[in-house]
């Protein structure tokens, strides 16, 4: 799949590492030259330096026929104008808008992005969460609720725990993208073994998340 990530801070330096142990073709683009140095050297792939809200920029950096595109600079109009300028001009087939202000999720969708996620309206889910009694699991959902980011606290009892991921079979599929444990974030393999208090990352179809819980 080819990925598209322009902008960014730390968490563009962590998206990108997910990404590139899955193997994608990213194009990354960054107007931070010394994150993009960082990039470069930890990932070992290409980051193009530059404002990615100006088309010639955009277009010189190959984002073109990308399948996904997430924007995640500083302003959220940089990351509207970065999205409808992939949408628009560069045949992107999917674009993800970042905004840091949640009014602007409404109004960025009326103007024609139909993935606008706010952080600060995803904080406020997390914390909303904890008080419920499914704090156990957190979800975000994707392209019209076909595909789900689901947080799992691994408790004592679980059948995953203690387990190695190469050793969890299931009759549905899924795909631990990370593992938070003890304040380090995790990129799994098969050789990692599952412990209790770990907070797992998962991504799953929804229909299949019945079957991950039990």
């Amino acid at each position: 799949m080819k990925i598209a990530i322009t902008g960014g801070h730390s968490e563009a330096e962590f998206i990108i590492s997910m990404f590139n142990q899955e193997k994608h073709d990213l194009v990354v683009v960054n107007d931070d030259l010394e994150l993009a140095t960082k990039i470069t050297q930890d990932n070992g792939i290409k980051v193009f330096f530059g404002d990615p809200a100006r088309p010639h920029i955009l277009n010189d950096a190959g984002i073109e026929n990308s399948d996904i595109l997430i924007s995640l600079c500083d302003e959220d109009t940089d990351n509207y104008v970065v999205c409808m300028l992939g949408k628009k001009m560069f045949n992107v087939k999917k674009c993800i808008c970042i905004v840091k202000n949640p009014k602007n999720v409404e109004v960025f969708k009326k103007l024609g992005l139909n993935s606008v996620i706010s952080s600060t309206y995803l904080l406020y889910q997390t914390i909303k969460g904890e008080s419920e009694i499914e704090n156990i699991v957190k979800t975000l959902s994707l392209e019209n609720d076909k595909i789900i980011i689901s947080e799992i606290l691994i408790e004592e009892g679980y059948a995953v725990a203690e387990n190695f991921v190469r050793n969890i079979k299931l009759s549905v599929s899924l795909n631990i993208s990370c593992v938070f444990r003890g304040g380090e974030v995790i990129i799994p393999d098969g050789n990692t073994q599952i412990l209790v208090g770990d907070k797992l990352v998962v991504v799953s179809k929804k229909e299949d998340l019945e079957v991950i819980l039990k």
